[in-house]
C-alpha cells in the first residue's frame, strides 16, 4: 500500500468540501436523523453502550470505552453519532493516521436494530466524508470482515471504497456475538474522498458490478458456493476472476462453526492469495462475488 506524502497531496478545494457537506446533509435527511460530532461524557458513554449491544460483547468487555472516546474527541479525532428524537441510533469513530499520509482510520461504526434499514450507516459515512475533507484529509481507511456479504456490498458498491490489503487474523481472538471464535481476517479499504467513483456514489450512483456479464466474457470462478453451502475451489487462470462468499456467515458461525471456518480458510487462500500476488479487487456484486483483476500482472 502506497502512502501519499505531504508534498504529493493536492489541497482539498472549497468546492469539494461544499459538495461533500451537501451530500451528507441529504443523506441525513433521507435517513431521518441528525448526524453530529459528540464530545459530552453522557453521549460518549451512550456510544460505548450502543456498540456493546451491537457487538453483543462478552461481560466486562466493550469495543470502545468512554475514556477512550473522550480522549479521541478531545484531541480532534472523529467521534460522531446519528440521532432521531434525541435517541442515539448509530455512531462512528475514527482517528488520524501517521503524519504526512493525509488519511483518517475509521475504527468502528454501527447502527442499532431500531435504526436498521433507514440508511443511517450511509448517513454516518457521508458525514465522516464531509468532516474529513474540511480537515484536508483526502482518504479514509478502515477494515471489515470480507466474509460479510452486506458489508462488502456497502463498502465497495454503495460507498465506492477500494480494497488495498488482505489482513490475516488482524485483531487476534475476539469474544463477541458477531465475530465468533475464529480468526479475524480483515480487508482494508481506502476511500478516495474526492475521487470520481466516491463523488458519484455520494450522489446516489453506486459502483455497479455485473458478474454474469464478466463470466460470459470468460472470467474464471476461483471460489464458489457448493450445494451444501460450503466453499468450492475453482480456477484463477484468467485475467478476471470471481470469488464468492456465503450468504450469511454470521448465521453460519452459530449453526455450523466448522463450515464457517472452512469459508475463512478458503477466502484467505483465494482472495488473500490473489491480492498478495498483485490482483486488484475492482468490485463486489449483490449476489455475493468479489471481482479481481489480474490483467496488470
Amino acid at each position: 500500500m502506497t502512502s501519499l506524502s505531504m508534498d504529493s497531496r493536492q489541497p482539498v478545494t472549497s468546492d469539494a468540501r461544499a459538495e461533500a457537506i451537501t451530500a451528507a446533509r441529504a443523506a441525513a435527511t433521507a435517513a431521518g436523523v441528525e448526524v453530529r460530532e459528540i464530545d459530552e461524557i453522557a453521549e460518549l458513554a451512550a456510544v460505548g453502550v450502543l456498540f456493546e449491544k451491537i457487538w453483543r460483547s462478552a461481560p466486562g468487555t466493550r469495543p470502545v470505552t468512554t475514556e477512550l472516546l473522550r480522549a479521541l474527541s478531545a484531541t480532534g479525532n472523529y467521534v460522531a453519532g446519528a440521532f432521531s428524537g434525541g435517541e442515539l441510533l448509530g455512531a462512528c469513530v475514527g482517528f488520524f493516521e501517521s503524519p504526512g499520509t493525509g488519511s483518517l482510520h475509521s475504527h468502528i461504526a454501527g447502527v442499532a436494530k431500531a435504526g436498521a434499514g433507514r440508511g443511517i450507516g450511509y448517513a454516518l459515512k457521508m458525514h465522516q466524508r464531509g468532516w474529513a475533507l474540511t480537515q484536508d484529509v483526502q482518504a479514509v481507511k478502515w477494515t471489515f470482515d470480507p466474509l460479510v456479504r452486506r458489508n462488502a456490498h456497502f463498502n465497495l458498491g454503495k460507498l465506492g471504497a477500494r480494497p488495498v490489503r488482505y489482513l490475516r487474523d488482524f485483531y487476534g481472538p475476539m469474544t463477541d456475538g458477531i465475530n465468533g471464535s475464529g480468526d479475524t481476517d480483515r480487508l482494508m479499504v481506502s476511500w478516495d474522498l474526492a475521487g470520481a467513483a466516491v463523488r458519484a456514489a455520494a450522489f446516489g450512483e453506486p459502483v455497479r458490478t455485473d458478474t454474469k456479464t464478466l463470466l460470459d466474457r470468460g472470467a474464471a470462478v476461483a471460489l464458489s458456493v457448493d450445494a451444501d453451502g460450503g466453499p468450492a475451489a475453482g480456477s484463477a487462470d484468467a485475467p478476471v476472476v470471481t470469488v464468492a462468499v456465503p450468504a450469511d456467515i454470521e448465521g453460519l458461525r452459530g449453526t455450523d462453526p466448522g463450515k464457517a471456518a472452512a469459508w475463512r480458510a478458503a477466502l484467505r487462500e483465494t482472495l488473500g492469495g490473489l491480492m498478495d500476488s498483485g490482483g486488484r479487487v475492482t468490485g463486489f456484486d449483490r449476489a455475493g462475488h468479489y471481482v479481481v483483476s489480474r490483467e496488470e500482472q
